[in-house]
């Protein structure tokens, strides 16, 4: 359970104005310039003691990926980009920071980009957020009029700004090298690794890609020291994180709580409970739709964090946690997702591009029971030949929903055959 005194978003429902001055009394922009006087190699020490692990859906250490920056230039600049795509369903918690807390992340940008010797940092903003957008620019303005971005940034001797990219709303731009390519101007797909980013990045320099709540926590965990961070939730799952709550609960919201917190009790204390009461839960998606599904009997006792839900064969991802009460076609919920990443599938990988329309045509006719009863392990069989097999993660999010779906509700599946079949006779 999260403290007042510990959250680090203190402005997330916008209760407050978002303009430089509210945030300078919330605590941003303090002593900014004495933190990066402790030098380069501090700022990434203390990220990695933090155990801040990236806030996008990986889970990688976030000082470590800074780490992998180069400390001598070999002529190229070196560039930080922040990912706000956000195209995750049910992941809205990005959108919230930089609409109501966007000095935040603008902080966390000079502070990220003077650690990892970065001459620019470029925020890559999903399009359809346009009131975000706008927000962003005209902080980031503010910024620069304080004297805190731009030639010697906060008078510590640093140059640095920030811009603001808009894309065209592709979830496949939220894959960090695809959102290279888009950002260079160039049809947003995935490239192969290696090279990596931290080697030859956006316009073949050095680039680091962070997601937009991994940057904004990083000024409050310098100004607060990395074992206070370190010091909230589990081991290798500590620090405070927002989770987006929606579906059949009777509050859906953002709220920012400390990693480890039981499902349970994160739906039940910040979301009003699911509709209908705890028994009437069917299933949670608890990481945004790329995670595979939970139903109630492990929702009744699963942590959220990394650890706890790769142990019951899900994933924290984005913390987009999806309630689903017993009025939901689970089956028809999970054909949905199917349908959306055969939709953004960017095509360049034949398991991808062939394997999403084929699983979404069979997951249509098992809404209706229309198949024959071999054909749910021959659907499990293909989800296991497109995961693992992509340049990207698109194709184990178009394959986990699935198997999630058939590790769990099998017998639904069986169910709905056997009816279409009787009906048929």
């Amino acid at each position: 359970m999260l403290q007042d005194k510990d959250r680090i978003f203190t402005n997330l429902y916008g209760l407050q104005s978002w303009k430089l001055d509210a945030a300078k009394s919330r605590g941003d922009w303090d002593s900014t310039k004495e933190l990066m006087a402790k030098g380069q190699d501090w700022i990434i020490d203390e990220m990695k003691a933090s155990g801040l692990r990236g806030r996008g859906g990986a889970g990688f250490p976030t000082g470590l990926k800074w780490s992998f920056m180069p400390k001598e230039s070999d002529g190229r600049p070196s560039y930080l980009v922040v990912n706000a795509d956000e195209g995750e369903p049910g992941t809205c918690k990005d959108r919230d920071i930089m609409r109501h807390d966007p000095h935040k992340l603008i902080e966390g940008c000079l502070l990220a980009g003077f650690a990892m010797r970065a001459v620019a940092a470029y925020i890559y903003i999903r399009g359809e957020f346009f009131h975000e957008a706008d927000v962003l620019e005209e902080a980031i303005e503010e910024a620069r009029a304080a004297g805190l971005l731009g030639k010697n940034a906060c008078g510590s001797g640093y140059d640095f700004d920030v811009y603001v990219h808009r894309g065209a709303g592709a979830y496949i731009c939220g894959e960090e090298t695809a959102l290279i390519e888009s950002l260079e101007g160039k049809k947003g797909q995935p490239r192969l690794k290696p090279p990596f980013p931290a080697n030859v990045g956006v316009w073949g320099c050095p680039t680091t890609v962070n997601n937009v709540e991994s940057i904004a926590v990083a000024p409050t965990i310098l100004r607060r020291g990395a074992a206070w961070f370190s010091g909230l939730g589990r081991e290798n799952n500590v620090g405070a994180k927002i989770f987006c709550i929606s579906g059949h609960v009777n509050n859906p919201c953002n709220v920012e709580e400390e990693m480890g917190i039981p499902l349970k009790e994160l739906i039940e204390k910040h979301a009003g409970g699911v509709r209908g009461g705890w028994d009437n839960l069917l299933a949670v998606i608890p990481g945004g739709s790329s995670v595979p599904l939970l139903p109630k009997s492990v929702c009744d006792s699963v942590l959220m964090d990394f650890d706890s839900l790769r142990e019951v064969q899900s994933g924290l991802g984005t913390a987009a946690v999806i309630v689903m009460d017993k009025s939901t076609d689970i089956v028809k919920a999970i054909a949905r997702l199917s349908a959306f990443y055969k939709h953004e599938s960017c095509g360049q990988c034949t398991p991808c591009r062939e394997g999403t329309g084929w699983m979404w045509r069979v997951m249509e006719r098992l809404v209706a029971g229309n198949a024959d009863m071999s054909e749910i392990d021959m659907l499990l069989e293909v989800t296991k030949q497109i995961e693992g097999h992509t340049i990207c993660a698109l194709g184990d999010a178009a394959a986990w929903p699935i198997q999630g779906l058939i590790r769990h509700f099998r017998p639904e599946l069986e169910r709905r055959i056997e009816e279409y079949k009787a009906r048929a006779a």
